[in-house]
């Protein structure tokens, strides 16, 4: 499948150097040279686009701006959008991570920082539009599901259970993509430990698939599983995830500033409570999680 991009930057260079970086990865592009220009497109077309990079300084109509628009937009709320700055301040970090921004790309950046940001975006997108198609199946009777408790090991086993649970809330899709990123960091970080720093060395050699089944397999975590328990108590909906491993600080990432977590899993846990639950609360020694939806009147 082919990803469409919008480029929006008011500089003519940068939207070449990462029009042809893009392009050479695979990726179609389409450049707009201001925040005007870029919300006529997104207004008619914006279905069409897997992630926006945007500029946030740019002259009338900033990327700060456009963002707050595309995240008010109902048919645009989750595509992802990575900003762009000159400006590493965590006030200006944060204050695009609390209007939606998927991630801040620091210029200059380097073309695999580029790419493996967009990477991580596309991503988001594909499943989030998988959790949309899946969430259209007719199925009313999970709307009277008031408790039910799985157990997994492996993604294709969370896959199945995230997409069946999404199937109870308002919004499948907007929780769907948060629940499964909870369940996945539990299997990969939590059961399995392997660190953040390693899964990136992993993939980079392109052997993370092969050490997650060998993982998967050996004795010292085959018998280890991630608990999913889902409650409804009125109008709100519980997601309880815990898993068999030690835990983490949680409360650092808790409490760091989000300028801190760029690079860390720090960012997972921000976008699961930006983006899909309207409370997210870590436990014990950090192997459990408490997720909440509010279902509205």
């Amino acid at each position: 499948m082919s990803h469409k991009l919008l480029l929006v930057d008011d500089e003519p260079f940068n939207l070449e150097l990462m029009t042809e970086l893009l392009q050479d990865a695979g990726y179609e592009t389409r450049q707009a040279e201001n925040g005007e220009i870029a919300w006529d497109i997104l207004s008619s077309e914006g279905e069409q686009y897997s992630t926006v990079l945007l500029d946030k300084m740019m002259p009338g109509m900033s990327g700060f701006d456009v963002l707050k628009k595309i995240k008010a937009e109902p048919r645009l709320e989750f595509l992802p959008v990575i900003m762009q700055t000159a400006m590493g301040a965590a006030s200006s970090v944060q204050e695009g991570l609390a209007a939606g921004a998927f991630y801040y790309l620091t210029k200059p950046f380097s073309r695999d920082m580029l790419l493996a940001i967009v990477g991580a975006a596309v991503g988001h997108w594909d499943r989030y539009a998988h959790f949309r198609e899946l969430a259209n199946l007719h199925v009313d009777a999970l709307k009277h599901l008031n408790a039910a408790t799985f157990r997994c090991r492996s993604h294709r086993e969370a896959q199945a259970i995230t997409a069946l649970l999404a199937k109870t809330c308002p919004q499948p899709e907007r929780v769907a993509t948060g629940l499964f990123e909870l369940l996945v960091n539990a299997i990969e970080h939590g059961n399995l430990e392997i660190s953040y720093e390693q899964k990136s060395q992993l993939i980079a050699a392109g052997t993370w698939e092969q050490e997650l089944e060998n993982r998967l397999s050996a004795p010292t975590y085959r018998d280890r599983e991630i608990t999913v328990a889902f409650t409804q108590q009125g109008k709100q909906l519980q997601f309880v995830i815990e898993d068999m491993g030690p835990g983490f600080d949680w409360e650092y990432y808790q409490n760091a500033e989000p300028s801190s977590l760029m690079n860390s899993h720090g960012r997972g846990i921000l976008i699961a409570r930006k983006l899909s639950f309207d409370d997210l609360r870590y436990q014990d020694k950090g192997n459990r999680v408490v997720a909440l939806v509010n279902q509205g009147e």
